[in-house]
């Protein structure tokens, strides 16, 4: 078969035609150098089909292939995908460790220790004016204080209470703003099933939507978060699973937050993610219900202890210095609230009533630093351990988080110096095919115009 004097302009803008959309996705990687989940790609070239031409043998049908040139067969996305999931593996735990950290850091500002205002000192405070009460038992100005800086301490402890409670219940309502219609999943669910859609309808075609690929890539980067991801691949699109929830998440291009991530049937268990700390710290039993709880044990010693010697056995005309009232914020019994039940009048200095005794205010006065103060500086403590061991933890997990990214982004990211040597490698390539282009176009000009003319 001849071979036309034309071919070897094919061949030529075959690879002029090559290295232009390899310049071009370079210039489309330089231009998305900052754009945050974008993944580098690559022109994937290879030599076109050949041209297949006899040849002279002795085999009959013997023949050659001719080369005509070069082809780009894909743009390829440079993603490693065991880097994605560990990427996310870190950022659901880095999620849970920062979330816990911040509630933590709320729950302990609350306490407001060590200051003048927290419980330690209005503790303090309580102790002294029964001291001061024992130097002159008959001073009404003696009694009042007495009697309004109990009421300061039931106060404190009351209010620290309610702020737990605020705590707790901000957590619930940012797990319910996230989970609900409308909120953070529900919206990353809805994109997600809207791009596997538009991905599976460009993937059956045969093309590879990576742009769109690594805009739902970002959107499973920012459900890690949130919780554990799982996907699995389905001819383009991803179904995704999210915490331990039975149904999935995305299905095809159906969404479904609503059924994934109810609560309390959502699953969760330390370290998944954000939802899985305001879970941890608002749910019956968790973090805040066991400082609670710890708070109204504090208050049960300083009430009993108070009690059992104001209204104690031989006291004469003795009664409850303190009681409990049901909290109106709050019907769980296990909260109620600790009141001042004695008055200025009913408070007694001595155990047989004597005017000008003292042995009972001094012993009351005597319990400081007894198991209601002792109790409330362990309770100070541990809530201190759990904010430094959160910290220590949300640091650790920001660390590895950082170091799987910049792993990620050395692969998949965009690297100018590598960009600017490749425009020049595509260019002096471009170059070269036109520099080919022109040496043909000479040799068909001298076949065109010049044969056949003698002495030229």
């Amino acid at each position: 078969m001849p071979i036309s004097s034309f071919y070897g302009l094919q061949t030529s803008l075959r690879g002029l035609l090559a290295q232009q959309r390899a310049l071009d996705t370079t210039g489309h990687n330089i231009s998305n150098a900052s754009t945050a989940g974008y993944s580098r790609q690559e022109a994937v070239m290879a030599a076109s089909a050949p041209l297949t031409i006899p040849a002279g043998g002795i085999q009959s049908g013997a023949g050659a292939h001719l080369g005509t040139g070069v082809e780009v067969e894909d743009y390829r996305r440079v993603r490693d995908q065991f880097l994605d999931l560990q990427f996310r593996s870190q950022s659901m735990r880095l999620g849970y460790e920062s979330t816990r950290t911040q509630q933590l850091e709320r729950a302990e500002l609350a306490l407001s220790e060590p200051s003048d205002n927290g419980i330690g000192q209005q503790l303090t405070d309580y102790w002294d004016a029964w001291s001061d009460f024992a130097k002159n038992p008959t001073d009404t100005a003696a009694r009042e204080a007495l009697i309004g800086q109990a009421r300061t301490l039931t106060d404190a402890f009351a209010t620290v209470d309610a702020q737990f409670k605020l705590v707790s219940d901000q957590a619930r309502a940012q797990y319910d703003a996230i989970t609900g219609p409308g909120g953070e999943i529900a919206g990353i669910a809805n994109d997600i099933a809207n791009l596997n859609t538009a991905i599976r309808g460009f993937v059956s075609s045969g093309e590879s939507p990576n742009d769109l690929m690594d805009r739902r890539d970002e959107l499973l980067d920012r459900l890690s978060q949130y919780g554990q991801v799982t996907t699995t691949d389905e001819g383009g699109a991803v179904t995704v699973r999210f915490g331990g929830a039975q149904a999935a998440l995305v299905d095809g291009s159906k969404a479904n937050p609503t059924e994934a991530v109810a609560w309390p049937q959502a699953d969760f268990t330390p370290g998944d993610g954000m939802l899985g700390a305001l879970h941890g710290i608002s749910k019956p039993g968790g973090t805040i219900d066991t400082y609670r709880t710890e708070l109204h044990r504090v208050a049960e010693q300083l009430a009993s202890s108070v009690n059992g010697l104001h209204n104690g056995p031989g006291v004469a005309g003795g009664n409850d210095f303190f009681t409990f009232e049901p909290n109106p914020n709050d019907p769980d019994p296990r909260f109620s609230l600790l009141k001042v039940q004695a008055t200025p009048a009913s408070l007694l200095a001595s155990t047989d009533g004597t005017p000008g005794g003292t042995d009972l205010a001094i012993k009351i006065a005597a319990l400081q630093g007894g198991a209601a103060d002792t109790s409330y500086r362990g309770f100070v403590a541990k809530v201190g351990i759990d904010v430094r061991e959160a910290r220590r933890m949300e640091a650790n997990a920001e660390a590895l988080s950082n170091a799987v990214d910049d792993h990620r982004q050395s692969i998949s990211g965009v690297a100018l110096d590598e960009e600017m040597t490749n425009l020049v490698r595509f260019q002096r390539s471009y170059q070269a095919s036109a520099r080919a282009m022109s040496t043909m176009d000479e040799m068909l000009d001298v076949l065109i115009n010049r044969t056949g003319r003698v002495g030229l």
